[in-house]
This record gives C-alpha cells, structure tokens and sequence, in this order.
C-alpha cells in the first residue's frame, strides 16, 4: 500500500514539472515586446504587439522596416473574408504596377521561426512564397482561426486592438485576385512603447 502511495506521488509530482515547464516555455514564447507597432490605415488604426522570443528575427526585421518608413503607402493587396488581410509589399504602392502586387517585398528574407504560438484571430504572421525561408516584408492579420498555417508559416504578433479594422477590411468586396476594390492604404505604420504590459 505505501508503494502505490509513494508512486502515485511520484507520477503526480512528474505531471505538475511538466505541465510548469510547458507553462514557462509559453510564458516565455508569448511574452511581448517592448514595443508596438501602430498601423494608421484609411479605415482605422491597428496596434501591434510582437513575440520576440518567439520570433526574434522577425521582429527584429519588421521594427527595423517600420522605422524606415518601408509601410507607408502600402496597400493591403489581399482580403478574403473569414481568411486575413495582407499587406507589406512595396509594389501595391503603385498602381500601374497592381498585376504584380504580391509579388514584391524587402531587401533581404528572413529564415523560418516556425514555434508554438497558433494562428488564432488577430495573430499576424509573415507572408512568403513555397520556399519557407523567403519571408521578407509582407505579412498578414488573421480574421479567424487558421489553425492549419501552424508550423508552415511564422506568427510574429498579435493585434492588441484594432481588430474590428481587420474584420471590416477583410469583408471589402475584392477582384478574382483578392484584391480589394476600395484602396485600403497604410498612411503611417510606427513604433511606439507597449503599454499593455
């Protein structure tokens, strides 16, 4: 009887180090950056928190982008209702060019940092082609769960408010490409301090 109490214990005590190791990795992984980024759009602003530990270079390179001024005057190119919104491709600034839009972006790609962070609603990932590695500048703001993007593409951050500006974009009336009808235009796209931590 003292050996079953013992390994009953034993197996309780192994189950709570686990289930505190997993919550301190989360812990970790979700904890937000300093920082935000504030997305001022024609429809409605958007603040961003980001996940550095989750995604450093990621993060590291969309604040550097966000500084230079690289968003302003970028479309949001795709919409699909119940789906996302996408933006960050430098091409959707101009509109002679809009059988390209998509296609465009930084400089410079950014390796995968698949993790454990889901695409729940308002989670931002980056956008990229069939090659993993190829995020650059583009990313986009889920409007619903998309749980099957998980470990395919890179969630980076989360929307702490605006999400209501997300949802009315992603439901414009859009061409057989995605692209909305209505210019849906990114006026000013800054860091500012996070105070929601």
């Amino acid at each position: 009887m003292k050996k079953i109490f013992i390994t009953t214990v034993v197996v309780i005590a192994a189950l709570l180090l686990m289930i505190f190791a997993v919550s301190c990795v989360k812990g970790s992984l979700d904890q937000l950056d300093k920082e935000v980024i504030v997305i001022e759009t024609n429809m409605g602003n958007m603040i961003i928190g980001l996940f550095p530990n989750a995604a450093p270079k990621h993060v590291a390179q969309f604040k550097k982008l966000t500084e230079e001024g690289f968003f302003n005057g970028d479309r949001f190119h795709r919409v699909i209702a119940g789906f996302m919104i996408q933006t960050g491709d430098p091409l959707s600034r101009d509109a002679s060019k809009k059988p390209y839009w998509g296609t465009g972006g930084a400089e410079n790609n950014i390796p995968a940092e698949f993790n454990s962070l889901i695409f729940v609603k308002g989670a931002v990932g980056a956008a990229r082609s069939q090659d993993p590695n190829s995020a650059s500048s583009q990313f986009f703001i889920c409007v619903a769960d998309a749980q099957f993007l998980n470990n395919n593409y890179t969630v980076f951050g989360k929307v702490l408010q605006g999400q209501e500006v997300a949802d009315e974009i992603s439901k414009l009336p859009r061409n057989e490409r995605d692209v909305p009808n209505k210019d849906v235009i990114i006026q000013k796209m800054y860091l500012a301090p996070n105070t929601s931590k």
